[in-house]
């Protein structure tokens, strides 16, 4: 079966300065990732590769076989995303906006995204008198209308309250359980353990552990992240 997602032998620098040193990863089809790494790993910026806001500097990216940078629409049919900051239409309320998302993407149950991230009594609220938090969780349900193969999530997570967090992290482990990848980008270490099946970690642009989260243990996720961060700067002495 073709990977949802591929990074071949990718680079991406901005001048002098290498932000993501030759990363080949591949990502099975019904796989929740985590990818984790200090502020400044490099993360955001191999995730912008992969939902296509930004190019390789060197090699490819593909989402369900499709190349992100050659074939970019089509590629788009596969994704849904919601990046480190996120922007909405501040004049629409969240259903107009959800409404409008379903329409351009083909299809969704809008009122299934509002119920899931708890927005449903804040519906027709227009969009400019939310909190972050609240438009954290409009772009979270824009990303999800439609159901993609491959939902891209950069610190997505932060910010909501538990009982909302509670509620869609369930909902993304129901996604991946039906055979959806998702790629949960963050450097908060705790959220990681809790949801992801398997933990990739990138350390000054370069993956530096690709673990499954069941192997390490309690407290295992955070002893790793010490110790290549550690030893990645050791390097960097040398």
């Amino acid at each position: 079966m073709t990977p949802a997602v591929e990074f071949i032998n990718v680079r991406r620098t901005f001048g002098k300065v290498v932000a993501v040193e030759r990363v080949d990863l591949t990502l099975a089809r019904g796989s929740f990732v985590g990818l984790i790494g200090h502020n400044g790993a490099g993360k955001s910026t191999l995730m912008k590769t992969l939902i296509g806001t930004l190019g390789p500097s060197e090699g490819q990216v593909k989402v369900c076989g499709v190349d992100v940078h050659a074939q970019p629409r089509e590629a788009r049919m596969h994704l849904g995303a919601v990046p480190e900051e996120p922007a909405v239409y501040e004049y629409l309320t969240a259903r107009e906006f959800l409404t409008f998302v379903a329409e351009v993407r083909g299809g969704g149950d809008v009122e299934e995204a509002l119920d899931f991230t708890g927005l449903g009594d804040d519906a027709d609220r227009l969009l400019r008198e939310y909190s972050q938090g609240m438009r954290r969780k409009t772009a979270l349900a824009a990303a999800v209308l439609g159901k993609p193969e491959v939902l891209v999530l950069d610190e997505s997570l932060n910010g909501l309250d538990p009982p909302s967090a509670a509620r869609v992290k369930q909902y993304l482990r129901d996604l991946v359980d039906a055979g959806h990848t998702v790629i949960l980008s963050t450097h908060v270490v705790d959220t990681v353990q809790a949801v992801a099946d398997r933990v990739v970690m990138l350390a000054h642009g370069r993956v530096v552990a690709d673990e499954q989260a069941s192997d390490l243990g309690p407290g295992g996720l955070e002893r790793l992240f010490l110790e290549k961060l550690a030893q990645t700067r050791d390097e960097g002495r040398r």
